[in-house]
């Protein structure tokens, strides 16, 4: 009954709506001032969907000879591939949440609108490229207690022919996955009754890129800079000890507190412990247990020390043995969690970890799904921005831009 009604009321209200958005393009038709080399050359009309419905609009059109032509009203009105800047925003926001089909559904369902997926997906191959490339504002920036910084990556199905027989996990060593890299930065000024740190409501801000380790160190930068690190008191990097998150710390962050996730810690503690005592053996349980409790107590030089004594007993699993006990060492300068627990910090990349779950995966990794690069590219682009709260000013911005970038604005 109610969807009935509004569609009454739509239908109601549609041509009194045309009648303004006819208005609003002939007041700027009538004013706007094109550049030498363009003339005008007639009027055009199009077909604009809001929410309201789908409206014939007619516009001056302008021609250059050595330039595509257009219509200056478009522009002016913020109109997006035939769509109001409202329910292109709409849409836009419905695609970072949803895939495009479900999107579609969403707003069948609950606005009565009906636009097809495909239409979605072409809103965000427009819209896409300029969330990748939006310079961020930079906030009104306050010295926090902790920033933290903190970054992972993980696979997104990728069409076959863009993988170029890219090496992977596949059995014939093929690849069906790219790596993308997604980073968040998020700050902290208080600890719960027990000490443990409380993330700060609505601080984490996410990035996420294709590019190298390289490229992409210098993204995360940019965004630690943005949200205010040069004003942290303190300033701690988070990352799981793989080569390029070490290093990416190394290069961007040489001042920061460089801790690693203890979980991380705590798998390689589990096959060390492993590889010399067995598989689900008592002994095996005790171990860890104990090495945990050293761990937690800036004790890894002990735990490293015991497990070289253990080696020496065994003859079996040494090249294993070998390799745990040298990512310890390789380590253990980061694996000072007694320290890092009486300061307050959080020990653990379980933001981060969440957001390759929540913003990548949630959207780019459902069941079926294959992408270029580019389209995934875009979404997690749009995604980011509504999962860092910053979509709304980069609409502002996006829907200003159409009218800036036409000639003789």
């Amino acid at each position: 009954m109610e969807r009935e009604l509004r569609r009454l009321f739509f239908l109601t209200f549609l041509p009194f709506w045309t009648l303004w958005l006819q208005g609003q393009a002939d007041d700027w038709d009538e004013h706007y001032q094109a550049p030498p080399g363009y003339r005008r050359v007639g009027r055009r009309a199009c077909q604009v969907q809001g929410f309201f419905g789908w409206s014939t609009l007619w516009r001056d059109y302008y021609y250059h000879k050595d330039q595509r032509g257009f219509c200056p009203a478009d522009g002016a009105l913020g109109l997006v591939d035939s769509f109001t800047p409202d329910l292109a925003c709409l849409l836009s926001v419905a695609a970072a949440l949803e895939p495009f089909e479900r999107a579609q559904q969403i707003m069948d369902r609950f606005s009565g609108m009906e636009v097809e997926g495909r239409q979605i997906q072409r809103l965000v191959q427009t819209v896409g490229p300029c969330a990748v490339s939006w310079a961020r504002p930079t906030p009104a920036n306050e010295a926090v207690s902790v920033f933290y910084i903190s970054y992972d990556g993980t696979g997104v199905p990728i069409v076959a022919r863009e993988l170029g027989g890219r090496p992977g996990k596949q059995p014939d060593g093929t690849a069906k996955t790219r790596e993308v890299k997604l980073g968040c930065v998020f700050t902290q000024h208080i600890t719960d009754e027990k000490g443990r740190p409380v993330r700060d409501p609505d601080s984490t801000t996410y990035v996420a890129s294709f590019q190298t380790a390289q490229e992409f160190g210098a993204i995360i930068r940019q965004e630690a800079l943005r949200r205010g690190m040069a004003l942290a008191l303190k300033v701690v990097v988070l990352f799981d000890g793989a080569q390029w998150t070490s290093e990416l710390a190394r290069v961007n962050f040489p001042d920061a507190i460089h801790i690693l996730d203890f979980y991380h810690a705590m798998v390689h503690l589990h096959a060390l412990a492993e590889w010399l005592e067995g598989k689900d053996t008592p002994e095996k349980r005790r171990l860890v247990g104990r090495w945990k409790k050293l761990l937690l107590k800036d004790g890894v030089g002990k735990v490293i020390q015991q497990a070289q004594s253990l080696r020496s007993t065994h003859r079996r699993n040494r090249k294993q043995i070998n390799q745990e006990i040298g990512y310890l060492m390789n380590h253990q300068e980061w694996m000072l969690y007694g320290t890092y627990r009486e300061a307050g910090y959080f020990i653990g990349s379980g933001v981060v970890e969440a957001g390759c779950k929540t913003v990548v995966g949630g959207r780019l990794k459902c069941s079926g799904m294959h992408w270029t690069e580019q389209g995934a590219l875009h979404v997690l682009a749009l995604r980011c921005l509504v999962l860092s709260n910053l979509f709304e000013t980069f609409w502002s911005d996006f829907v200003a831009g159409l009218a800036n970038e036409m000639p003789g604005t």
